[in-house]
């Protein structure tokens, strides 16, 4: 499943796209994305999506969770 992330910063914007299950080589591109000098996204910039990233991870763990709870509850 395709995923993306989105920063808007005044008139630009930023669009990472990554594959369910390809966290780490997005937060490696936000890495490459900071290190650039020749683009306007910053460290700042790569700790917010990370961070944005992070939370959409624990909301997707806590779905798969309440599913295996709903299903083990109703094999009972």
């Amino acid at each position: 499943m395709k995923r993306q992330l989105v920063l808007n910063k005044g008139a630009e914007k930023f669009i990472f796209r990554y594959e369910n299950g390809s966290e780490d080589e997005l937060l490696d591109a936000l890495i490459d994305q900071a290190r650039d000098a020749r683009t306007n996204f910053d460290w700042f910039d790569a700790a917010v999506l990370s961070f944005k990233l992070t939370q959409l991870l624990v909301g997707q763990a806590n779905e798969l969770l309440g599913e295996n709870r709903n299903a083990q509850f109703s094999k009972n």
